[in-house]
């Protein structure tokens, strides 16, 4: 099994750190196709606010205009990933995992569930209970009920069984932002943090390392 690398970007303009993705997932495409050595990645960093909507997304599910983005010094992003429409921005933890799924004998349905799956570790490292909602990528809290609410999203793109994208975890996240969208093309469900579910703010780099140490556990 090839070793797994870790990486901070730190707070980064999503331009950047799409174009840094790309770069880093076609050497990782073309390293296999060529039969070189190659590095799998773990990416953490946050965005500046920025709406991300993926290459089946709902235009109508972005609920302002370029100019309302404008005065919340908000972009918006047409992405190549899967899902619907998102919201990164500080306080949250992204992660991108650059990964080749055959290292580590996922399919793509294996790899979202191992993603969840460590999501809800960490949340149950805070006393937070977290579940998956049939049919719907992520991580949810009161499952089955009117108070259902997602703490992550996700999306992710996957070629030749390399993925880039990946995960969106709301610790001290601004869930003002939520409400300009309608959140990864749901109506009607909530969206919430660890801050909001605990009361409090919580160390960023104290989630981050739960949350590295629980992903290469499970690869």
């Amino acid at each position: 099994m090839k070793t797994t690398e870790i990486e901070q970007w730190g707070l980064i303009p999503y331009a950047e750190a799409w174009d840094r993705q790309k770069v880093l997932f076609d050497e990782l495409v073309e390293a296999k196709r060529n039969g070189v050595e190659y590095k799998n990645r773990i990416i953490f960093c946050q965005h500046p606010h920025v709406y991300t909507l993926g290459k089946h997304g709902k235009e109508s599910n972005m609920l302002v205009g370029q100019e309302q983005l404008l005065g919340m010094h908000a972009e918006l992003f047409h992405i190549d990933r899967g899902g619907d429409i998102t919201y990164h921005g500080p306080g949250q933890w992204v992660c991108y995992p650059i990964l080749n799924l055959e290292d580590f004998h996922l399919g793509l349905k294996d790899y979202l569930h191992l993603l969840e799956e460590a999501v809800i570790r960490v949340c149950a490292s805070y006393g937070v209970e977290a579940s998956r909602v049939k049919g719907a990528t992520g991580v949810w809290l009161d499952t089955g009920t009117c108070r259902e609410r997602k703490i992550c999203a996700m999306g992710v793109k996957s070629s030749h069984f390399v993925t880039m994208h990946g995960l969106a975890l709301n610790v001290n996240t601004d869930l003002k932002y939520f409400g300009y969208i309608n959140p990864c093309g749901f109506i009607g469900k909530g969206v919430t943090s660890l801050a909001a579910e605990l009361g409090h703010d919580i160390p960023m780099e104290e989630v981050r390392e739960r949350l590295q140490k629980e992903l290469l556990a499970l690869l």
